[in-house]
């Protein structure tokens, strides 16, 4: 019910629209009764009861008070017109019936498009909402999330599940507002006609409703299947394909192809059940209808082979009452349709929920403090931290002096980049605080703490977009001086203007179209673009060989002077000149001080020296 509520919601999110969606569809269903009412005096004029009728003889209806009495007057009074007419010329009366229905259906059809004019826009909007908040969520979500969850099943959710809720925006509009309406207006004309013949009727919609019942339990079930098996393919599609390089060198297409196979025919079986279930409700209806309206037309045709003086059913009547009887059956099945399709959605509306509503974890402070300068340095004070069960971290202590570089080294899994990521708020501290002079980070914004810190990470994070923007990426407010300046001091600038469109090359997905050296000076140029007091670096230049190295190594260096650094390495050669190197092992701070002093004490410092080569 709750998912059903929410839906509601998104529906009416555009009231103003949500409201013109459903007068049209009202004034719709009103013509749609009108077109199939007209027909009765056409068959009235085509197969008339009495000869030579006589103007003079029709008695002119008398209107009377209430609702029920001002329909049987005017239906009274329509019939009174066009007796009148046929009186006096009855293939004017014909005429004027048939340009009466053809109006009717131009009306019908005109409000209809209407409806569907107003609809459309509605339904795309909301999706369009709806796909904005979700991404925005994902941005704010932080790191651990992705951790656990598969990007390929947020994309799912983010398209397929999105576009299940597009069809229940429809749905809701037309399972609340137009089908009952439209059930209600043509069984009052039914019973206006036949209370008889509209009694056997109603012995449709407690089958129907028992029906759809049983089959949008068993259809939530299996869409909420199909769309988790949808997240799988997502997740599948985008893994193998960022991973080609290593598939083709390894001979593994035939593996992954059989694996994607299994995965997609899983997909394939989990939606055909899905739409067969989905599909079933509107053919189950129509065939309880057509075995309903059957016994009408038994019914209603013995009452008038009968002649039953009391029955007042004529047989333009009784065809009149066919043809509305079978307008009555859309509705009823399009109720098992929007129903379906809301079942359908609950899955997705649920799915979408989870990361709408997903805990953020990161908060930011209620009343936070504006954030001066640095002037002392940074403190890890009595810092531990876990992911999930086992400490990363343990009691850690750590004093970056301003305007000094502190360098982390230390074994795989020692916890070096998790400092790292604790500075900027990518997790928060389950015991200890981070403290910029006095102040916890805790306390300051996260926009304005992250606007303090420069990253170059070891993997080039740039985007499929020119070079200037990827240089300038969060930074709109930066002119082309500066950012060509910023290129020169990452040295990037000459490799930049010997390309064919200079700044506003586009470097392909991921920066795939340049070199690893390449993409690790943009990084830099745009971490110098930023300017930022404070600079973690983490591993940027263990991916590169020895020129590219050097060239990035001396970017690096123009990039540190006057600013607080912190530096993750493995090559121990590219932080000997650091202030302070801290040396990590198992989540614990077991050494810390210069190059020459750690080698002085012969322990693990000296020992991973050691190991590189280096002393």
């Amino acid at each position: 019910m709750k998912s059903i509520l929410e839906i509601y919601k998104l529906t009416f999110s555009y009231k103003v629209k949500a409201i013109l969606v459903i007068i049209f569809n009202l004034l719709y269903v009103i013509f749609n009764l009108i077109s199939l009412v007209l027909f009765i005096p056409f068959l009235q004029l085509i197969f008339p009861k009495e000869e030579n009728v006589v103007a003079s003889e029709l008695i002119k209806p008398e209107m009377k008070e209430g609702i029920a009495n001002f329909f049987n007057y005017c239906a009274e009074l329509y019939q009174y017109t066009m007796q009148t007419m046929v009186a006096h010329d009855a293939k004017q009366a014909l005429l004027l019936v048939c340009i009466s229905v053809l109006l009717a259906f131009f009306f019908k059809n005109l409000f209809r498009y209407f409806a569907i004019y107003h609809q459309s826009q509605l339904r795309m909007a909301v999706v369009r909402d709806l796909r904005d908040q979700m991404f925005d969520k994902a941005m704010r979500l932080p790191l651990a999330f992705y951790s656990e969850e598969k990007k390929g099943d947020l994309m799912a959710r983010m398209n397929s599940d999105v576009g299940e809720i597009e069809i229940a925006v429809v749905s809701m509009l037309e399972l609340i507002f137009r089908e009952p309406i439209a059930i209600i207006i043509n069984l009052a004309a039914l019973i206006y006609w036949s209370p008889q013949l509209t009694i056997i009727s109603f012995v449709l919609l407690p089958i129907s409703a028992f029906v759809i019942s049983r089959i949008g339990k068993s259809l939530k079930k299996t869409a909420s299947e199909g769309q988790k098996q949808m997240g799988v393919l997502f997740s599948s599609m985008e893994e193998n394909l960022g991973g080609i390089r290593i598939i083709k060198a390894f001979n593994a297409i035939p593996y992954v192809s059989n694996s994607f196979k299994k995965i997609n025919l899983r997909h394939q079986q989990l939606i055909t059940s899905t739409f067969r279930k989905k599909d079933l409700s509107g053919p189950l209806n129509e065939f309880l209808g057509a075995a309903v309206m059957l016994g009408i037309v038994w019914f209603g045709g013995s009452m008038i082979l009968e002649a039953k003086a009391d029955s007042g059913m004529t047989g333009e009547k009784f065809i009149g009452f066919i043809l509305v009887f079978s307008q009555l059956l859309r509705p009823i099945q399009g109720i098992a349709s929007s129903i379906a399709n809301l079942n359908k959605a609950k899955a997705s509306q649920d799915r979408i929920s989870e990361i709408i509503n997903a805990d953020e974890h990161i908060y930011e402070a209620e009343n936070p403090v504006a954030l001066p300068p640095l002037s002392k340095g940074i403190t890890y004070k009595n810092i531990s931290f876990k992911y999930k069960d086992a400490l990363v971290l343990k009691n850690i202590n750590l004093f970056i002096p301003y305007g000094k570089t502190v360098a982390l080294v230390g074994e795989s899994g020692s916890g070096k980049s998790t400092i790292a990521d604790l500075m900027p708020r990518f997790y928060d501290v389950q015991e200890g605080e981070i403290l910029f002079d006095e102040t916890p980070i805790k306390n300051i914004t996260i926009t304005d703490l992250r606007n303090q810190i420069g990253m170059v990470t070891q993997e080039s994070i740039l985007f499929n977009d020119s070079i200037r923007n990827n240089i300038a990426f969060g930074m709109t407010d930066k002119t082309d001086e500066e950012i060509m300046n910023a290129a020169k001091v990452a040295n990037a600038h000459e490799f930049i203007v010997r390309m064919d469109e200079g700044y506003e090359t586009n470097i392909g997905e991921r920066g795939n179209k340049l070199s690893g050296g390449q993409k690790q000076r943009l990084s830099i140029a745009r971490a110098v673009l930023k300017n930022s007091p404070i600079l973690i670096l983490d591993e940027a230049t263990s991916a590169l060989d020895t020129e590219s190295e050097k060239l990035v190594q001396d970017a690096l260096e123009k990039l540190m002077k006057d600013r607080t650094s912190l530096i993750i390495a493995h090559r121990l050669s590219t932080i000997r000149n650091a202030d302070i190197i801290v040396v990590l092992n198992k989540g614990e701070i077991v050494e810390q001080g210069s190059h020459e002093e750690l080698l002085n004490k012969r322990g693990a410092y000296y020992n991973l020296c050691n190991l590189q080569g280096l002393e």
